[in-house]
């Protein structure tokens, strides 16, 4: 499958990406240096760095997963809603933290409420960097590498290719990426990551349009039948074709019930993540922290918000193509994974329901692949739960979601038995059965279409923005712990050679969490890489952005607002989750927000501050504004509301 010059390729780019940031990095001794690359970053860099850190195989696996399911582009959203947001980042946010010379976003909030804010919010970060972030981009990269490196037996069965004898699966390719990504954090900090970055990320970009092009090129020439098209467009183009198949996915409107990307999410549901991510989370606003003047750290960040309009062309595009293209693989992914092991065990207790102790689930495709099984899993599960099984025929589409319907309300019984039985009588709820792997919709454009040696540095792009994303996340978990953790409480005197071995060493031990941790986001449970990563932040954005929204504009809330916002924020998601988890995870993080800011609101007008907190400023950054990067960032406005209105 792959040839030497794919592997020298491969090797050579990942080798110069390392050499290149460990290189331009090996003077960056004390705290600032290797924390925030010594306040230094130019604007260019700035920008392909952000782009870099966010754009990792969390979209190309995760985003072009949602592509190829009904999602289709308005799962772009994220991209485009995110190009105003940073706009809006860069001339309303960035002053103020850069006026106050912070080196972490929590520490803002110990100025402007106090200490126990500071805190709450490091270890909410800390707790989500690790557990899902940095565990989530290492799967999604993994997952990539392992779709890449299978093999189909004759007997139709997909296996792990070997190397030196060892199978290279999700497990093994975690902790290769694992290691790749800490070698040059260990070494050089923020600035080892902006340079590895810069190569990264135009690799990324020129790698995300190969993939485009390749995928454009293999539609153009498809049987029609092939892909659904009638005989009548035997002669037409790549493009015209890619608008018939994909014209039920090539809108950026879904149904308010869509578990997704509902559209009530676009009037406040998706801006909240987009305002959390962009402006508050530490991994991103690194970069704009170490930026040599404001007006640099402006220009980078609308730089970064025109570089995020071509993003869906080179990620959703060629992920809504690769279900047009390889559906058949897709579904045969999912049948030789886990599905095999699901279904062997139903095949072991059918004889005996209710003294299996377990039930099944399954999602509509499978119903929809697999009428017959579906209805024997129904059948199944009532025995279990003692109830007659459904009556629905084993046929169409309206079916397959009556079968998945009828499902969920036996499993739910087993949910209201379990909840009343001990631990040793409950019932185990299987990993739910697929009809196709969403997730390996890039891997196989990859696969499939990328002709060798070329197939090298397309590899190396994809597999550059993991390292690059995972080092921003592991560069910036260690700056919250050691500087608002370890020298706020551990060791307030530590030297700044001290706290530089602290940040490495924490490199470490996050590296080896994220690599145990990554393997286990393979369940399909998760709903997909991307829907994990949103879903999970959810519990915190919402109060995080709207304790910021008051200490930022809100001049006399009082201090005790950082908390109660921060805790307020996860109950209140928590407890919507568990009582109405029919809502969609968008519309939560809504409904979080609007309870988060009525609370402080209240709290402000019970009990203001006599006089405004005086903020800290320090003097060695130029606060002087852009006005350049103030007519770019209207032109990257213009442009995103034409995009919306082209495909709306």
């Amino acid at each position: 499958m792959f040839i030497l010059l794919d592997v020298l390729v491969f090797v050579g780019f990942i080798a110069a990406v390392v050499a290149v940031g460990v290189l331009m990095s090996r003077h960056e001794k004390d705290s600032e240096g290797y924390f925030l690359a010594g306040r230094g970053l130019a604007w260019w860099l700035i920008g392909f760095s952000l782009i870099a850190a966010n754009i990792s195989t969390e979209q190309f696996v995760g985003m072009s997963g949602q592509a190829a399911r009904h999602v289709g582009l308005a799962v772009a959203s994220y991209e485009w809603m995110a190009a105003i947001t940073l706009v809006f980042v860069a001339f309303f946010f960035l002053p103020a933290f850069l006026r106050a010379g912070i080196y972490t976003i929590p520490e803002f909030l110990e100025y402007r409420f106090n200490r126990h804010a500071r805190t709450l919010m490091s270890l909410l970060m800390m707790l989500t960097y690790v557990c899902v972030t940095i565990a989530a981009v290492i799967y999604s990269g993994a997952k990539t590498v392992d779709v890449i490196f299978q093999e189909t037996t004759a007997a139709g069965v997909a296996r792990d290719v070997e190397l030196f004898g060892v199978p290279v699966d999700v497990t093994l390719a975690s902790w290769l990426i694992g290691i790749m990504a800490a070698a040059y954090v260990v070494a050089g900090g923020l600035k080892a990551c902006a340079w590895a970055d810069l190569l990264q990320g135009s690799a990324l970009i020129v790698g995300g349009a190969i993939i485009l092009v390749l995928a454009l090129r293999a539609l153009g020439q498809a049987d029609p039948a092939s892909i659904g098209l009638s005989p009548e467009m035997a002669d037409a183009g790549a493009l015209e074709r890619f608008r018939e198949v994909g014209a039920p996915k090539l809108h950026m409107v879904l149904p308010a019930s869509d578990p997704f990307v509902p559209w009530t999410a676009l009037v406040l549901g998706l801006w909240i993540p987009n305002f959390y991510y962009w402006g508050l989370n530490q991994y991103i606003v690194q970069r704009t922290l170490g930026s040599r003047s404001l007006a640099e750290g402006q220009k980078g960040v609308v730089f970064a918000a025109a570089m995020k309009l071509i993003i869906p062309f080179i990620v959703v595009f060629p992920g809504i193509m690769a279900f047009t293209l390889f559906s058949r693989d897709m579904q045969a992914d999912a049948a030789s994974g886990d599905n095999r092991k699901t279904l062997a065990l139903l095949e072991q207790h059918q004889a005996r329901p209710q003294e299996s102790g377990i039930a099944f689930a399954f999602d509509v495709d499978f119903a929809r692949l697999y009428p017959d099984v579906a209805q024997h899993i129904l059948a199944f599960n009532a025995q279990v739960v003692g109830a007659a099984p459904p009556s629905i025929s084993a046929s169409g589409e309206m079916n397959a979601k009556g079968f998945v319907e009828a499902n969920q309300k036996l499993l739910a019984g087993i949910a209201e038995k379990n909840a009343q039985a001990d631990t040793s009588r409950r019932i185990v709820i299987q990993k739910e059965l697929i009809g196709y792997q969403y997730d390996s919709a890039f891997g196989l454009l990859i696969k499939k279409l990328v002709p060798p040696g070329l197939r090298g540095f397309v590899l190396a792009a994809i597999f550059g923005a993991v390292v690059s994303s995972l080092a921003a996340m592991l560069n910036a978990a260690s700056t919250i712990f050691t500087m608002d953790l370890y020298r706020e409480y551990l060791h307030k005197n530590a030297s700044q050679g001290a706290l530089v071995v602290v940040g490495r060493v924490c490199v470490l031990v996050f590296t080896a969490i994220g690599c145990f941790i990554s393997p286990w986001l393979d369940d399909p449970k998760f709903g997909g890489i991307f829907t994990y990563i949103q879903e999970f932040q959810g519990f915190i954005s919402p109060g995080i952005l709207g304790v910021f929204l008051f200490g930022l504009f809100v001049f006399r809330a009082p201090r005790a607002c950082g908390v109660v916002g921060l805790i307020l924020s996860p109950v209140v998601y928590g407890v919507l989750k568990l009582a109405m988890p029919g809502i969609a995870f968008l519309d939560r993080i809504a409904i979080s927000f609007f309870l988060v800011l009525v609370a402080l609101g209240a709290m402000t007008a019970a009990k203001p501050l006599a006089e405004p907190v005086k903020l800290p400023e320090q003097t060695k950054i130029a606060l002087d504004s852009s006005s350049g990067a103030k007519w770019a960032g209207v032109a990257v406005v213009v442009v995103t509301l034409i995009l919306y209105g082209i495909f709306w």
